[in-house]
């Protein structure tokens, strides 16, 4: 089975690559998608021992928790130790579940997999990208977020340039739709064909 990582970063049109490979009938593990099921559930306790008042109705509340964590390294680090673990836990289970059905090609959604240092657990990587201007239009159009809070979250990330420069194949998702289908088609057909499954 082949496993190709999903990167890029915020605002880069991850989440959309994504949803382009599940349509080519591509098993998905979105690292953010497991997060949220984390915070709504397993994770919550000890995300409100660590950081009081952030868990709401048994649910965290992600943008009490950012106002919490953004900017504060030692903050974030606590929070990265104890939901990295978790996310990696749901990640294997999501793995193995794929070989025994003799699936030829997953993905890996990780929007960290350079800065974690995940590329030893993936085959080959996608990092998606897009000019900056489309990159910073995109985010500020997202609700609540601010020019600092996209600063804040860039100055975490490995810059775009590094990110295309390591990776096995760049898709650029400022074309389009029909542009990136195309290119994410073509790339699952060439993976099929390489699996050994």
């Amino acid at each position: 089975m082949i496993v190709l990582g999903l990167t890029g970063s915020i605002g880069m049109g991850k989440s959309a690559t994504a949803a382009l490979f599940e349509e080519e009938g591509v098993p998905v593990h979105s690292a953010d998608a497991a997060v949220h099921r984390l915070y709504a559930g397993k994770a919550a306790p000890a995300v409100e021992a660590l950081f009081s008042g952030t868990v709401v109705e048994g649910v965290v509340d992600r943008e009490r928790l950012a106002a919490r964590v953004l900017g504060d390294a030692e903050a974030l680090k606590a929070l990265e130790a104890l939901v990295h673990p978790l996310v990696r836990e749901e990640e294997t289970a999501f793995l193995d579940a794929a070989r025994a059905r003799g699936e030829p090609l997953v993905v890996l959604d990780i929007p960290l997999l350079f800065e974690t240092a995940g590329e030893g657990r993936v085959d080959r990587i996608l990092v998606v990208t897009a000019p900056a201007d489309v990159q910073r239009a995109r985010i500020l159009a997202r609700p609540g977020m601010t020019p600092e809070r996209f600063a804040a979250i860039l100055d975490k990330q490995m810059p775009d340039a590094e990110k295309r420069r390591r990776a096995d194949v760049v898709i650029d998702t400022s074309r389009g739709f029909d542009a990136a289908r195309a290119e994410v088609r073509a790339l699952v057909e060439r993976l099929r064909r390489e699996s050994p499954t």
